[in-house]
C-alpha cells in the first residue's frame, strides 16, 4: 500500500496524542469537538492524558462512546472522593491487558505515572504507552529521571524482537531539551542510552506548535510562548521497516466560536507496523 507521504509500506496505523485539559469548562462544547476530531481523523490508536475518572467511568469513555473504541484508563493521582487524575488509551483494535507504572516526582507535588496496553492488533501484540510529565519550567531534572525511567519500562515491556513500540504523551519539553534528547538518542543519561524516532520532526512541517498561547484562547491565560511539548515517539523504523515515520501533522487545532478542543493541540501520526 502506499502511505499518505508516497511511501510505499506493507502496513500501517494511524496514532493520536492529546492532553484533553481534564473537565476544564466549556467542556460539553470541547468534548464535542473531540469527539469530531476523532470521527475524522480515525486514528486507530490515541493516548489521552490529563483524563479525570469518577467511579470508575473515565473521560475517556465519554470521548469513545459510539466511536468504536476500547477504553482503558491508568491513575497518576487519586484526587479524593472517588475520583482519579491519569492518562488514558483509545484502541479500535482489543486491549489485551494495561498497567500503570508511577514515574518518579522528586520533591514535586505532582504524581504523573506511564501508561501500557498491549494492543492485540491485526499484525501483532502492539505495545502502546502514554504518559504525561511534571509541566514546570524548572523540573527538567524530574523530566530526566521520568524519561529514564519510561525508557526502562518500554525496553521491559517490549522486547525488541517484537511489534516496535509506540510511545505518546505530553512530555511538557522541548525539542531541544535534556529530556526530549535523550530519547531520540542524542543525549546518554545514567550512562544508558535510548533510540526513539521523533515522528513529527521526521516528517512534520513547520514549528509543530501544540501549546500556542498566540492562537489557543485557553493557553492564551498562560501568558507562555508557543512551543512543541507533545510527541509520538516509535521505536523504529527495524528490519522489516515496522515503526517507520510516515506522517505527522498537528490536528484538533480548530477555534470555533472561542472554543478549542482544548488547551493543547494534538498530534497524528501515520506509522509503518
Amino acid at each position: 500500500m502506499q502511505s499518505s507521504s508516497g511511501i510505499v509500506v506493507r502496513h500501517s496505523l494511524r496514532v493520536l496524542t492529546l492532553n484533553i485539559w481534564n473537565r476544564h469548562d466549556p467542556w460539553e462544547a470541547r468534548l464535542a469537538l473531540i469527539r469530531r476530531g476523532l470521527g475524522e481523523l480515525s486514528p486507530d490508536l490515541v493516548g489521552l492524558q490529563e483524563v479525570l475518572s469518577h467511579d470508575g467511568r473515565s473521560l475517556a469513555h465519554s470521548i469513545a462512546e459510539g466511536l468504536g473504541y476500547e477504553v482503558a484508563f491508568g491513575m497518576a493521582h487519586d484526587l479524593g472522593g472517588n475520583v482519579l487524575f491519569g492518562n488514558a488509551v483509545l484502541s479500535r483494535w482489543p486491549i489485551a491487558r494495561s498497567q500503570t507504572f508511577p514515574l518518579p516526582t522528586g520533591e514535586t507535588d505532582e504524581k504523573r505515572a506511564l501508561l501500557f496496553a498491549e494492543i492485540d492488533s491485526p499484525h501483532g501484540a502492539l505495545p502502546f504507552f502514554v504518559t504525561h510529565l511534571n509541566w514546570k519550567f524548572h523540573h527538567g531534572a524530574v523530566r530526566e529521571a521520568q524519561v529514564a525511567a519510561v525508557a526502562d519500562v518500554v525496553m521491559r515491556e517490549a522486547p525488541m524482537e517484537g511489534l516496535p513500540p509506540i510511545v505518546v504523551g505530553d512530555f511538557n519539553a522541548q525539542p531541544e531539551s535534556t529530556e526530549i534528547r535523550f530519547l531520540k538518542g542524542l543525549h546518554a543519561l545514567n550512562q544508558k542510552s535510548v533510540y526513539f524516532a521523533d515522528t513529527f520532526d521526521q516528517t512534520g512541517k513547520g514549528p509543530g506548535f501544540t501549546f500556542d498561547p498566540l492562537r489557543n484562547p485557553f493557553a492564551a491565560i498562560t501568558h507562555e510562548y508557543p512551543r512543541r511539548i507533545d510527541y509520538v515517539f516509535v521505536r523504529g523504523p527495524d528490519k522489516q521497516v515496522r515503526g517507520k515515520p510516515i506522517s505527522s501533522r498537528v490536528v484538533l487545532d480548530e477555534v470555533e466560536d472561542g472554543v478549542a478542543a482544548s488547551d493543547h493541540y494534538g498530534v497524528l501520526s501515520e506509522i509503518s507496523i
